[in-house]
């Protein structure tokens, strides 16, 4: 099953918009700009929807614009077994909220 994210601008004038790949993301958020035509280059990504795994993935990846294109990579490539052991990495090395 593959995942739908979407990427929200940081800039309230402009639209966001829903991907499924790397490319869709690379292209659309190329073509982002806001209410006065400015090119918009700042997002916040979203989990829209997918698998369960996959949306504690993208928070051991605290997913973002940078983290996005090897987020999809690993959702698209690695079998359960990697995911798990990826997620449980990132929650034994979380620091403990005081």
């Amino acid at each position: 099953m593959t995942v739908s994210l979407h990427a929200l601008p940081f800039d309230q004038t402009a639209p966001g918009f829903y991907f499924q790949n790397f490319e869709d993301y690379r292209v659309l958020a190329g073509k982002a700009v806001n209410a006065y035509g400015d090119h918009v280059d700042e997002f916040e990504i979203q989990f829209i929807d997918g698998e369960q795994i996959d949306a504690a993935l993208a928070i051991a990846f605290s997913l973002n614009q940078n983290s996005v294109g090897r987020f999809l990579e690993a959702v698209a490539e690695w079998d359960e077994d990697q995911k798990i052991g990826f997620i449980i990495s990132f929650l034994a090395y979380k620091p403990a909220k005081k």
